[in-house]
């Protein structure tokens, strides 16, 4: 399924991401540095979103508290908790 995420004290301005049993298939900014979210999203493909998270989350850009990775780490999180909520319901 599809996410999509609103990240916050980052120049992205979305990322789009869409989930497969628990594994990221596909990661898409809006704004941002292009070539580092190309590669933060490049690098997550295929991965299990649970590593993904581990991974990402806590990284900082500058004297942020938070990167695009960070937030990615964050958008997953979200997805995998909608995730999970729809399966429940069903």
């Amino acid at each position: 399924m599809t996410y999509e995420y609103q990240p916050r004290g980052v120049c992205s301005r979305r990322i789009r991401l869409t989930l497969e049993n628990g594994t990221v298939r596909e990661v898409c900014f809006e704004g941002g540095c292009s070539g580092n979210t190309q590669g933060v999203s490049r690098l997550v493909e295929g991965m299990p979103a649970e590593e993904a998270v581990r991974r990402l989350s806590g990284i900082r850009c500058g004297s942020k508290n938070t990167s695009c990775p960070d937030q990615l780490a964050s958008a997953i999180r979200q997805a995998m908790e909608r995730e999970n909520a729809a399966r429940h319901s069903n």
